[in-house]
């Protein structure tokens, strides 16, 4: 594994980022940490996106990525984005997944593609060699605003909660819709996250040039 250490910079990934309204919440719940609550509406949250070249990358190189679970009822510090749990993180770079599962995130190999054909993107993602995740979003190529702030993500490290922050710009595509999202695979574990019907988005946004820094900083959970 490469020696990568925190932070490490990604710039102009091409992003497909969403919440969603579960099917079981129930099922959602049990892959909660016990010590995190699920926030009201029991919302989920799945990120796929792409660096296709390793000059975007400070020491990642290209590599994909899908990265899905729960939110919880603790917050980012900007008070309103809900700060997430990862129940499965599929990720294409060995040395990438070697940095997260050191920060506790379930990290195991997958892939994940992004494909745009008469205004609709096609974003697909697959681990050992099954296809488990397809969504479809109408985009445009507007970006008449750009997304700033920071996320939070609580992951477990030796035995404990830790809180980590990731600063992120994004310029976000209008119109944006999601019109399809499928999760292809009722023997996965993933499959607990599949949306209610009818799909019920909360909140997300398509960017094609997406920047963050990962993580920015952690801190311990007094929980």
């Amino acid at each position: 594994m490469a020696n990568l250490v925190p932070p490490q910079l990604v710039v102009n990934s091409r992003m497909l980022y969403f919440t969603w309204v579960p099917a079981d919440p129930d099922a959602v719940r049990k892959l909660l940490h016990p010590k995190l609550n699920p926030i009201g509406n029991q919302q989920c949250f799945i990120n796929q996106y792409v660096v296709d070249d390793a000059d975007q990358t400070s020491n990642f190189g290209a590599y994909s990525l899908t990265y899905a679970g729960a939110d919880t009822d603790r917050f980012a510090p900007d008070g309103e984005i809900p700060t997430r749990w990862w129940t499965h993180y599929f990720n294409s770079s060995e040395d990438m997944r070697g940095y997260a599962s050191e920060r506790g995130v379930p990290a195991v190999p997958g892939e994940t593609t992004l494909e745009i054909a008469d205004g609709i993107l096609t974003a697909s993602t697959s681990t050992e060699g099954v296809e488990v995740i397809r969504t479809a979003v109408r985009v445009g190529e507007d970006l008449p605003v750009v997304g700033r702030g920071q996320l939070s993500y609580v992951t477990e490290i030796d035995g404990r909660l830790v809180d980590g922050i990731y600063p992120f710009v994004a310029p976000l595509a209008q119109p944006w819709e999601v019109l399809s999202f499928e999760f292809l695979a009722p023997d996965h574990s993933v499959y607990a996250l599949r949306p209610a019907s009818p799909l019920n988005v909360t909140w997300g946004f398509y960017s094609p040039a997406a920047s963050f820094c990962y993580p920015g900083g952690e801190n311990v959970l007094d929980v």
